[in-house]
């Protein structure tokens, strides 16, 4: 799998930021922005255009909700960006509201080292075969089988060089 993927992380705690960028460093995926400042979630997910956003729920300023919300109206129909959300609250309602606004998959916390990297590498892994497939079908194809609900799948993802740029804002 192509290990220059782009994670954004945000999550008001440093010592769970430090926590997931230790998790993914280990699997090398280095080139990660990370933030405690939910307000500056959408002018970083602009300038970084992150292939994964890995997301804190309950935020001051602005909520993981709010964020979702944001994203959810920048990200084109039709486009796969995975959103994995954090959160301690693994309440029934809490995942129904994230996932209607746009979140993929959960993560509760305590965080489980195992559980978290499974989960982010299937993201990645759906977002690589997402962007191979747009390079291989045309757009309006594409749209086409979402519309049916078909799912193809391109048979070869080549990697690529990993980067060495794990940043802070």
């Amino acid at each position: 799998m192509n290990l220059d993927l782009r994670i954004l992380i945000i999550d008001d705690q440093r010592p769970n930021l430090d926590l997931v960028e230790q998790l993914l460093a280990r699997e090398g995926l280095t080139n990660v922005l990370s933030s405690t400042q939910p307000l500056r979630t959408l002018e970083l997910f602009n300038s970084f255009e992150p292939d994964l956003v890995i997301l804190d729920l309950h935020m001051p300023e602005l909520d993981g909700f709010a964020v979702l919300e944001q994203l959810h109206r920048r990200i084109p129909q039709g486009e796969y960006l995975p959103i994995l959300v954090l959160t301690a609250d693994a309440t029934r309602d809490t995942r129904l509201r994230a996932l209607a606004l746009g979140a993929r998959d959960f993560i509760s916390k305590p965080l489980d080292a195992l559980e978290t990297m499974l989960r982010v590498w299937n993201l990645l892994e759906t977002r690589v075969l997402y962007k191979t497939l747009r390079t291989l079908v045309p757009a309006d194809q594409i749209e086409l089988l979402q519309r049916r609900g078909a799912t193809p799948t391109p048979g070869n993802v080549e990697a690529a060089p990993a980067s060495t740029a794990i940043r802070r804002c």
